[in-house]
């Protein structure tokens, strides 16, 4: 079962999203919180599997909430996955590099609310349509990462690899591409965050960009 926490100040969307979640067989809402500052002790002490942050809360918004829980410097991250009304460039380039590993717009709609939280589970990352195209395109440029920075050089298959997370393929997909099993595929994946230091897909995306390997 996928534990989730929800934060969002308004309890009208609190309620719906559990409605959403509750209605799924493999995900169940644990908790409920109305502000930042209560979201991260919730998910500190409860633990959850994945937790749904609004932008616009009290106490901590939800890019402070996605930095405390998610963020490169703590130990034993939780999966945050942003949700907001507000389309906004800033708002996406501050919650992924801040740890996120989703981000969606609360228009998207239920099913893809379902793909997200289950996608944050199993190391995958999901970004609203609307939004995916814009990210890599016009992400704020960043010093590219030393090479001396990342725990072992990428082998040129892994190389083939953090190309085609870039491009927001899933392990199955990528494996089609090359010809290997999506099982491969994971590994290979699991191998590039472990030599990039990154948590997830999006920081393997990042990095790619910033690095000259997106179209």
């Amino acid at each position: 079962m996928i534990r989730v926490l929800v934060a969002d100040d308004q309890e009208r969307v609190r309620r719906n999203l559990r409605v959403i979640l509750d209605a799924q067989r493999d995900i169940e809402v644990v908790a409920e919180a109305a502000d930042g500052r209560s979201a991260v002790d919730l998910a500190r002490r409860l633990r959850p599997d994945v937790v749904l942050a609004d932008i616009r809360m009290p106490a901590l918004d939800g890019l402070e909430v996605t930095r405390a829980l998610a963020g490169p410097d703590v130990r034993e991250p939780i999966q945050v996955v942003v949700i907001t009304t507000f389309d906004l460039d800033s708002y996406v380039y501050s919650a992924l590099r801040n740890g996120a590993c989703g981000f969606l717009l609360k228009r998207s709609g239920p099913a893809l609310l379902v793909e997200a939280v289950r996608a944050a589970t199993s190391g995958e990352a999901l970004i609203s349509p609307s939004v995916t195209v814009r990210l890599l395109r016009h992400l704020a440029a960043a010093p590219p990462v030393p090479e001396h920075a990342m725990a072992e050089p990428l082998t040129e298959r892994e190389l083939d690899i953090t190309r085609l997370v870039a491009q927001g393929l899933t392990n199955a997909e990528i494996g089609a591409a090359l010809f290997i099993s999506a099982g491969t595929a994971k590994t290979h994946v699991a191998s590039v965050q472990r030599k990039l230091r990154v948590r997830n897909r999006v920081g393997i995306a990042l990095w790619a960009r910033d690095n000259g390997l997106t179209a």
